[in-house]
């Protein structure tokens, strides 16, 4: 199926000076017309360390700063929103219970009138588990939990009343060949990749492989990736990415639209 190219930001809490900053941003992004709108799903703020193939690794001690949780803020999102999609990349599946989570999501849904984004994954950062005295696991653990989680959501869905205002689109970020990608295709709607152009062309390759083996269709999922450059937006794009996502950490002085900015007007040349 053919897509719209589209532009997402995700903006960060840690370190806002307070909550109305966080909350002016994300009313500021849906009036320039934004189409998706992130937060994150972090009890303390990442620090990043480096990316390993294509996977974020981040420090194992966190910074003391401001933050807030993502998913009441999401209610109040859909509030303060009338365009954009909004959910967090991604929810932390380990420290949220499976069939809650789906009726959360399904809430967020009513009150935005249909534009939440069910964003998932198995959970990485450490001290998201122990500082609110979740089990971290193990990588397979949590990857078994992931998997198990999935199913659950979406058999929760099926049973809320009432249903969702839409079918919730699930977003899944990670590009492991084992056991993420396999999930994309079983479950997501969305996938999300941090994977340089070469590997991401080939770890696309293998999702359109894995979509036709789980019965679906590869033009059912949307590929997301980050924004860099222009020239680096078309390489993804040729290569069958739509949704460009970039990240905004506050300063002081708030949130630098700059780069979103851009991306749209990028977005709109594009016809």
């Amino acid at each position: 199926m053919s897509r719209p190219i589209r532009v997402g930001v995700q903006l960060m809490p840690a370190g806002a000076p307070d909550y109305r900053t966080w909350r002016h941003a994300v009313m500021y992004a849906d009036e320039l017309s934004t189409d998706v709108i992130f937060g994150y799903d972090h009890f303390h703020a990442p620090k990043f360390a480096k990316l390993v193939d294509g996977n974020a690794a981040f420090a194992d001690v966190h910074e003391n700063v401001h933050n807030f949780e993502g998913w009441t803020a999401l209610a109040s999102w859909g509030e303060i929103t009338t365009r954009a999609e909004i959910g967090l990349l991604v929810t932390g599946i380990g420290y949220r219970n499976p069939d809650l989570l789906a009726d959360m999501a399904r809430t967020v849904d009513h009150i935005s009138g249909g534009r939440v984004i069910l964003g998932v994954g198995a959970g990485w950062y450490e001290t998201d588990y122990t500082s609110y005295g979740f089990d971290f696991g193990t990588v397979k653990s949590r990857l078994d939990l992931f998997d198990e989680n999935l199913l659950r959501i979406e058999n929760r869905l099926r049973q809320l009343n009432p249903a969702p205002v839409r079918d919730i689109p699930i977003l899944i970020g990670g590009s492991g060949v084992k056991r993420t990608l396999p999930a994309v295709a079983r479950h997501a709607d969305v996938w999300h990749s941090l994977l340089p152009i070469d590997d991401y062309r080939l770890a696309t390759a293998r999702l359109a492989e894995l979509a036709e083996e789980s019965e679906r269709a590869d033009g059912d999922i949307e590929r997301s990736v980050n924004w860099r450059d222009e020239r680096s937006a078309e390489e993804y794009l040729a290569a069958g990415a739509t949704l460009f996502l970039t990240e905004i950490w506050p300063t002081a002085d708030g949130y630098d639209f700059s780069t979103v900015e851009k991306m749209l007007k990028w977005r709109d040349e594009q016809g």
